[in-house]
């Protein structure tokens, strides 16, 4: 009994213009057809072994037939899955549907583009933290302009149209994000351990942090203004500002204006701790030098800085109302500033 039944010789036989073959005609050529398929088989196992492979290919069967001198199969090179379809008065029995393809039609259809040269282009990530509305860059959605309402009241009443400028969002990848909360975690509430130090030295060093010097500043800026009254955190934020003021990777002259004010209210802050014993003259003593070392790097772009901060400095020392800690500040910071501060006075 072949395992090749004969209504595939008879599909076969129709396929080759042979539209009656005999019943017993088909049950006589399937043995020798399924001989001939073992053969190929065989040959096409060798090939495949002595190329040294596990998995046979339908150039190894090409192989074994140009072995037997048989003309080898054409038109299966085509990556896309076989379609079968299913022979039609025979449940059990599939063909693959091979569409005629006439040359002619191939030869008048339009020749594809040639593709591109491989090319490297450069383009702008974000500028200043900000990321460029540009082609290349991911889609940001879209922000809907205020209604006429609001741009009425917001507007010129002239009836002019008004230019709105619409925000652009600013895209902080998934690995920054987790970095940024690590760090505000350590600096809040486990400032005194190992691992805020590791931290410091890392926002010290590392040079893809600058996406996040702006959530660092509104961070400093904030959280400065609530925990007046907690002393280990204070000087942990002004230790954040330390490790970034001295990482040369990050351009954060744009933030200063954010930073400032935090390191001048731990400066000449009234209060600074919610315990008499807490020593804030350590923090005024750092802070002070803070605010010199930002004096000394930036005051060539910013002039007028350190005479702003001098000033702020002598009022608070000058004023007769002011406490003793924020004179103790006042006269740290200008101390810190050098002979330059101290000949006004």
């Amino acid at each position: 009994m072949s395992i090749v039944p004969k209504e595939t010789i008879e599909v076969i036989a129709q396929s080759v213009g042979i539209p009656s073959l005999g019943a017993d005609v088909a049950v006589a050529l399937a043995p020798d057809v399924e001989y001939r398929l073992r053969e190929i088989m065989q040959e096409s196992i060798k090939c495949m072994r002595h190329a040294k492979r596990t998995v046979l290919t339908a150039d190894d069967v090409d192989s074994a037939l140009g072995l037997r001198n048989v003309e080898p199969v054409y038109g299966f090179a085509s990556g896309d899955p076989l379609r079968f379809k299913r022979a039609v008065g025979h449940k059990d029995l599939f063909y693959l549907d091979d569409r005629e393809v006439d040359f002619k039609e191939i030869i008048d259809c339009p020749l594809p583009k040639a593709p591109l040269d491989t090319s490297v282009v450069a383009h702008w990530l974000a500028i200043e933290g900000v990321q460029p509305a540009i082609p290349e860059n991911p889609a940001i959605d879209a922000i809907v302009p205020p209604t006429e309402n609001k741009r009425s009241e917001h507007g010129k009443d002239d009836g002019l149209p008004a230019d709105v400028k619409l925000p652009v969002k600013h895209v902080l990848s998934r690995e920054l994000q987790m970095y940024f909360d690590k760090i505000a975690e350590l600096t809040m509430s486990r400032s005194d351990t190992s691992l805020f130090k590791e931290a410091l030295v890392s926002l010290a060093k590392d040079s893809g942090l600058h996406p996040l010097v702006p959530y660092f500043s509104y961070f400093i800026a904030d959280e400065v203004t609530r925990s007046l009254g907690d002393l280990p955190v204070l000087l942990a934020l002004m230790r954040v500002v330390q490790s970034l003021l001295r990482n040369p990777h990050i351009h954060i002259e744009p933030y200063l204006h954010q930073l400032m004010p935090s390191m001048i209210t731990c400066i000449v802050a009234k209060r600074l701790g919610h315990r008499l014993s807490d020593n804030h003259w350590e923090l005024r003593d750092f802070s002070a030098n803070l605010v010199a070392l930002v004096c000394q790097r930036f005051g060539h772009v910013y002039h007028n800085l350190q005479n702003r901060l001098t000033k702020t400095l002598i009022h608070a020392f000058l004023d007769p109302a002011k406490s003793l800690t924020q004179h103790y500040g006042a006269v740290q910071g200008i101390s810190a500033l050098g002979p330059s501060a101290v000949d006004p006075i």
